[in-house]
């Protein structure tokens, strides 16, 4: 009885089953990657400086640079819709952008799929 039953090899193993073995093979070496330098007292000495390093440089630099990041995009498209309503030839201003409008909604794409969902919305 014992020959006829072979010993289960990674080749005969299904594919999804390799592949999640070796993804936890992967994560148990980088979890001891990682928890093994702590055991030195100076590499948790240097852990200790970088997150300090983080806490007072990188993290006071995040705040200014996504606002930068939110006005520059917000800037590139109201520029674009200002050289829309230039190259249309309209005199309306507000059928581009119209500030009056709630929540930002004053866009003019906007504006056409609220108009949309409305008339859907009221459909008789």
């Amino acid at each position: 009885g014992s020959s006829l039953q072979a010993d289960p090899t990674f080749a005969e193993v299904p594919v999804p089953q390799a592949a999640m073995a070796a993804v936890g093979e992967l994560a148990v070496l980088a979890h001891k990657f990682i928890t093994s330098p702590q055991s030195a007292s100076s590499s948790f000495c240097n852990i200790i400086k970088i997150g300090t390093f983080c806490r007072t440089v990188v993290w006071p630099c995040l705040p200014p640079l996504l606002m930068y990041q939110y006005i520059r995009g917000k800037d590139e498209d109201m520029y674009a819709l200002e050289v829309l309503y230039a190259k249309s030839g309209s005199r309306d201003a507000k059928a581009f952008y119209d500030a009056s409008r709630l929540n930002g909604s004053g866009h003019w794409r906007l504006q056409q799929d609220l108009e949309t969902i409305r008339a859907a919305a009221n459909a008789e």
